[in-house]
């Protein structure tokens, strides 16, 4: 294992042999880890560091009952059924995703996009774009003039610091050309797991450009990023923040997840963001509840775990740099996790609307009357909710 020539005998032996077995037989992202992320670890003590538990999962850290939910699903927000056209999708009224690529710099075992991000592994064969790059690019735009109604274009993937700079720069500034497009946000976990990335030559003017142009059009231009400690935030990421905003960046904004075991704490949640905020200008933005995809169930929370964790950490931090806690409820989308409708705490199924129509619901009269399901980590309930669920996948078990 090439981990095991990096960190030596601060690796145990048991440890390498769970993350393998984990990869073997549970994982459904390969794994991909830099320099810069294996030393924000603290390698005395890895069976117990928070990065390593989400970078480099090992089979003993799933639960053992419940590795997953039973209704658990590989695209758990139906993000492909929302694509306008391939790669771009609609959730929202006025904005879009727009994925470009289907790879990053490092894997998370925890990511959103498991279906289609990084390689196959022996669990999950995962599934691929159609259409090449250019095509898709040429699409997204050919979209956006001919829907005015989007003014919101968050540009994600993958990791967009895995495109060419010059690619990147031709595509985010014709979006800028658009008339109807006012906000737009560049995604990239890059900024804390490759920062020296943004101090090449190519990359700074490249960006710089975008910026100016961005200021020029009165377009508001964002760099959000995915931070889940505070270990993260090394002196070389906060270099890298700063230089995108003194490049004319309105924000460098995180969307982190709340992880069981490495955020999901009042303690550790403020220290998290009150190091991004001091340490490098890094404004605390979401923090998303883990998707329902396999293989998670050890590192999800319950709504009303969150919502505890957000009346927990209210008043300590500057109103603009306190974090929202969401869940993003399939079907549906972001919602903050106190305005689930109802809540059936034994069960640990939540109840959720809308006030919008998603491209697939097209004419259905019931769009804004149905009510939405979200489901709680199963070890998270009382004896009764998980008898419940014994019996309702015994019959698929």
């Amino acid at each position: 294992m090439a981990l095991k020539a990096v960190l030596g005998s601060y690796l145990p032996d048991d440890l390498a042999a769970g993350i393998e077995q984990d990869q073997r037989q549970a994982a459904v992202m390969p794994l991909l880890i830099t320099p810069q992320m294996i030393n924000t670890m603290q390698e005395r003590d890895l069976w117990n560091d928070p990065v390593r538990r989400y970078m480099l999962p090992a089979i003993q850290d799933r639960h053992p009952q419940w590795p997953s939910h039973p209704l658990a699903q590989r695209d758990s927000l139906h993000e492909t059924e929302m694509w306008a056209i391939e790669s771009l999708t609609r959730r929202y009224p006025t904005k879009v995703m727009a994925e470009l690529l289907s790879s990053c710099p490092v894997y998370c075992g925890h990511c959103t996009r498991m279906d289609l991000v990084g390689g196959s592994t022996p669990l999950v064969n995962k599934r691929v774009f159609r259409l090449p790059l250019r095509r898709r690019l040429e699409g997204i735009l050919r979209y956006l003039r001919e829907n005015s109604s989007v003014r919101d274009v968050t540009v994600s993937g993958g990791d967009i610091v895995n495109l060419a700079p010059a690619r990147l720069e031709d595509f985010i500034g014709a979006l800028m050309d658009i008339a109807s497009i006012r906000d737009i946000r560049l995604d990239s976990k890059a900024l804390i797991a490759l920062p020296q990335h943004f101090f090449q030559k190519e990359v700074i003017h490249s960006l710089g450009r975008l910026a100016r142009k961005a200021r020029k059009r009165r377009i508001s231009l964002a760099w959000h990023t995915h931070i889940n400690h505070a270990n993260q935030i090394t002196p070389l990421v906060a270099r890298a923040a700063r230089q995108l905003l003194d490049m004319g960046f309105r924000d460098v904004r995180s969307q982190g997840v709340l992880l069981r075991g490495v955020n999901a704490t009042a303690k550790e949640l403020l220290e998290l963001c009150f190091t991004m905020l001091d340490q490098a200008q890094i404004i605390p933005y979401y923090f998303y509840m883990c998707e329902m995809i396999p293989g998670c169930e050890h590192w999800r929370v319950s709504i009303h775990e969150a919502q505890r964790l957000q009346h927990d950490i209210m008043g300590y931090l500057p109103g603009f740099a306190t974090p929202r806690i969401v869940c993003d409820v399939p079907l549906l989308g972001k919602r903050w996790v106190s305005q689930c409708r109802e809540y059936d705490r034994e069960r640990g199924i939540s109840y959720w609307t809308k006030n919008y129509r998603t491209p697939i619901e097209g004419d259905d009269p019931q769009a804004l009357t149905r009510r939405y399901a979200y489901y709680d980590p199963l070890h998270t309930l009382p004896a009764q909710g998980q008898r419940y669920w014994l019996k309702r996948t015994a019959g698929s078990v």
